[in-house]
């Protein structure tokens, strides 16, 4: 354990220089990045399209940028896009509280509030999974529709580095912040980690390498709870879609199966050759389901569009074909 605990320490600490400002995405694209500020947090965001509201929270240690490949399809369809760095996260602020469960909450329904939103469709990946299914069970008024995808909510298998991130003596000394070992954290996020490019890295390692970052995170994983939907599934009342990739090594299938039966009207979609970061993967697939959804899922309830299968679990191809 001690030499294990060595190597995470050594690889942790390797830093470079990160991309400039004037690389950060969204330039290069046609976006505009925005600012607010919510419950005392200043939020980076993005704004595009017009149509019924799509608000994509990203999961954890991610940002914004997460959702590079679906922005721009969702709001091709007609719909009102919104993607942000969460508190902690990406360019937003890093403060010294805010990082549980109610409070991330609490923050999503302060950014619909900014924006005048009444409700909206909330697309959360795995820790981004949890915080939507959080509004949709609290504040169930401003869920219009919700989809999870490699959703967190009932535990999830983490690396080494982040337990030894809570320990309150060790955690301190890692610094979070190495190009390298944000690569590699990233590429065991896909099925095939080849399709993990430099850019991707520089874009994911700008945001680490900000000075509070570490601790950021850390707070995030001392106090955010990943299994906090446990016996709550049934509070959830607004049309859910489910995704998963079939090889998530992160949040297991099993766990989508799980949720998906404690969520009455749900229907699991299970995207091939895909891992965790599915929505990066395999983006038109990803793209092709959700937008399905929010076409066809939310004026019906999801299990209906599944009808004849076991439990309401379909593959996505086999929804396609319906």
């Amino acid at each position: 354990m001690r030499r294990i605990v060595l190597a995470v320490l050594a690889t942790a600490s390797c830093r470079a220089a990160p991309i400039p400002a004037a690389r950060r995405f969204p330039a290069g694209t046609s976006y505009v990045a925005r600012e607010v500020v919510c419950q005392g947090t200043r939020i980076r965001y993005i704004d595009v399209g017009k149509g019924v509201p799509v608000v994509l929270v990203h999961g954890l240690g991610a940002s914004m940028y997460a959702w590079r490949k679906n922005i721009a399809p969702i709001a091709a369809a007609g719909f009102r896009v919104i993607a942000f760095d969460n508190r902690g996260f990406g360019f937003s602020d890093q403060p010294d509280s805010g990082y549980d469960n109610a409070a991330y909450a609490r923050l999503l329904v302060a950014l619909l509030d900014s924006l005048h939103l009444a409700d909206a469709v909330l697309v959360g990946h795995s820790m981004g999974g949890a915080i939507a299914a959080d509004v949709a069970i609290d504040y169930p008024s401003r869920v219009r529709g919700l989809v999870l995808m490699a959703s967190a909510g009932l535990g999830a298998r983490e690396p080494l580095l982040f337990r030894v991130a809570r320990w309150p003596l060790m955690g301190p000394l890692l610094a979070l912040r190495g190009r390298g070992l944000t690569g590699r954290i990233l590429r065991s996020t896909y099925e095939d980690p080849r399709r993990v490019s430099e850019e991707d890295v520089d874009q994911y390692y700008a945001p680490v390498a900000r000075e509070r970052y570490g601790r950021a995170l850390r707070l995030v994983l001392r106090r955010f709870r990943f299994d906090a939907l446990v016996g709550r599934l049934d509070h959830i009342a607004a049309p859910t879609l489910l995704l998963w990739g079939d090889h998530d090594r992160v949040v297991p299938l099993s766990l989508g199966r799980a949720l998906a039966a404690g969520i009455a009207r749900s229907a699991l979609l299970i995207v091939p050759d895909a891992g965790h970061a599915l929505q990066e993967e395999a983006p038109d697939e990803v793209n092709r389901l959700l937008i399905k959804f929010l076409n066809e899922g939310l004026p019906r309830t999801p299990s209906d569009l599944a009808e004849g299968t076991a439990q309401g679990y379909i593959s996505s191809t086999d929804w396609l074909r319906n």
